[in-house]
């Protein structure tokens, strides 16, 4: 007697909930997963072993489809062939994976300030090392780290190796690691085109025989002149530079400065470590005119809030300060210039020893086993100082060249 076959309509197989097989005929069956799921699959029998068939799931494959998907395998089984061998051997081979793509000098750049977050001290050195990276070396930034050459190198530093030395240096130190990096990840082969030593040296010159691209300064003795001219300026970038002056302090210590970090009581400006270049906690002690100028500020501001505000609330941008020397008409500055002024001054002109006044701009200053022993900061010495230079600010232009002594 005939197997029935065809037993299931397409309304049926549509309706069908039950979990398990439901059988066509002639090892044709719809099988209804437990999660409701429905799929085909044909069931024969060869060289006296039972085989299962998948002939896809009912929402790619409908009835009419299955079926002759499942005559083809019937008519092989009878001729001793296997169908889901048969299958298998005429489906096209896999392409080839593609060859992986060498990354960009970005990409790698990337990866490295990302592995070393942990070791640096603040986003902000992440940042330097991006900035620095993508202004001096930007046709390097999207090549692949494969074909970076010495030209190339040398295309990125020659034109700020005379005029911006220290700068130049950096940049090709941070190439030179970040090529080292790739060649260690498999990306690159052969000598790093940014090494310097028995490389580079027989190209360029020398940084020790290069200008030391200090900042440029106004002369100390124009200082007051100018202090006088700023005060008369109503703007925070205004009031922010006269602090910094007031304080010989780094703009990014002022413009991040916020209201918990001063004592107004104590007269003592705390710039947490992780915001110093040393990356050590540095107190300032505030002289007279510092103190004016914070006081009326700290009133109206919260102490998580900023002391120097941008028209959004935000902190100064250091671009603002090179508005304040335009309207001034004073060139050929910076504000980290101002630093410098009053070093100058202070050798020059003050009898403090070294020691303090380098303490004083956050220099530590001595071998590894001197600044071991040394545990204070010379806190009431360098007051004494600022006191000092804040007199000489506050002078008038045609005083600005008397001596200061210190005092006993």
């Amino acid at each position: 007697m005939a197997r029935a076959i065809n037993r299931l309509s397409a309304r049926t197989v549509q309706t069908l909930t039950e979990p398990g097989r439901h059988a066509d005929g002639d090892g044709l069956y719809l099988v209804v997963d437990e999660g409701g799921g429905k799929r085909w699959v044909y069931l024969y029998r060869l060289a006296g072993r039972r085989r299962e068939m998948g002939l896809g799931p009912l929402r790619t494959v409908s009835l009419a489809q299955a079926r002759e998907q499942a005559s083809r395998a019937r008519t092989m089984a009878s001729q001793g062939l296997d169908p889901v061998e048969a299958r298998q051997a005429a489906a096209p081979a896999p392409a080839p994976e593609p060859e992986q793509a060498v990354p960009t000098f970005a990409r790698v750049a990337d990866d490295f300030m990302d592995a070393r977050a942990d070791e640096w001290r603040n986003a902000k050195h992440r940042q330097q090392w991006r900035n620095t990276l993508t202004t001096y070396a930007a046709d390097l930034w999207e090549k692949p780290v494969s074909e970076i050459g010495t030209p190339d190198v040398l295309a990125a530093l020659r034109p700020i190796w005379r005029e911006k030395p220290e700068t130049a240096s950096r940049v090709r130190g941070r190439i030179e690691r970040i090529l080292d990096a790739a060649k260690v990840e498999g990306h690159r082969e052969g000598e790093n085109p940014a090494r310097w030593r028995g490389h580079l040296e027989h190209t360029l010159p020398k940084a020790g025989k290069l200008s030391r691209g200090h900042h440029p300064a106004l002369p100390y003795a124009e200082v007051p002149a100018f202090v006088t001219a700023l005060r008369a300026r109503v703007a925070d970038s205004a009031r922010a530079l006269e602090f910094i002056i007031l304080t010989a302090a780094r703009s990014g210590e002022v413009r991040g400065m916020r209201a918990s970090e001063v004592d107004l009581k104590a007269a003592l400006w705390t710039v947490p470590a992780e915001r110093m270049k040393s990356g050590r906690l540095h107190r300032v002690p505030l002289s007279r005119p510092a103190l004016d100028l914070l006081a009326p500020r700290l009133a109206a501001i919260e102490r998580d809030d900023f002391v120097f505000t941008n028209t959004k609330g935000g902190m100064l941008s250091d671009m603002v300060f090179e508005a304040l020397y335009q309207r001034a008409k004073v060139e050929g500055i910076t504000t980290h210039g101002f630093r410098s002024s009053f070093r100058d001054w202070a050798g020059d002109e003050t009898d403090y020893p070294r020691e303090v006044i380098e303490a004083a701009l956050a220099h530590l200053v001595g071998d590894e086993v001197e600044l071991a022993y040394r545990r204070g900061d010379a806190l009431e010495k360098r007051r004494q100082l600022m006191d000092l230079w804040a007199s000489f600010v506050a002078a008038e232009s045609g005083a600005a060249s008397r001596k200061a002594s210190k005092s006993q």
